[in-house]
């Protein structure tokens, strides 16, 4: 628990990568349109910019992860 970040910018200033955030989302807080196809899910895992913006949404927390450290991101869990 020793990494530096530097949060005006939402880079880890360790590694030079944009932080983003990992949390769980209840299926039954997304819009109609998405429950309908997402059938038998009960949880997705949302990534989010610094900023709050919405930038990926996936099955799990493991592919959320997976994710984020494919495109040079930095994830970080939010509960």
């Amino acid at each position: 628990m020793d990494t530096k970040y530097d949060l005006d910018t939402g880079m880890d200033t360790s590694a030079g990568r944009p932080i983003v955030y990992v949390r769980p989302v209840k299926v039954d807080d997304l819009p109609e349109d998405m429950r309908e196809r997402l059938a038998g899910r009960e949880t997705l895992y949302a990534v989010h910019s610094t900023e709050g913006e919405r930038l990926a949404l996936v099955a799990d927390r493991k592919l959320a992860y997976f994710l984020a450290r494919q495109n040079d991101m930095e994830p970080v869990a939010v509960h």
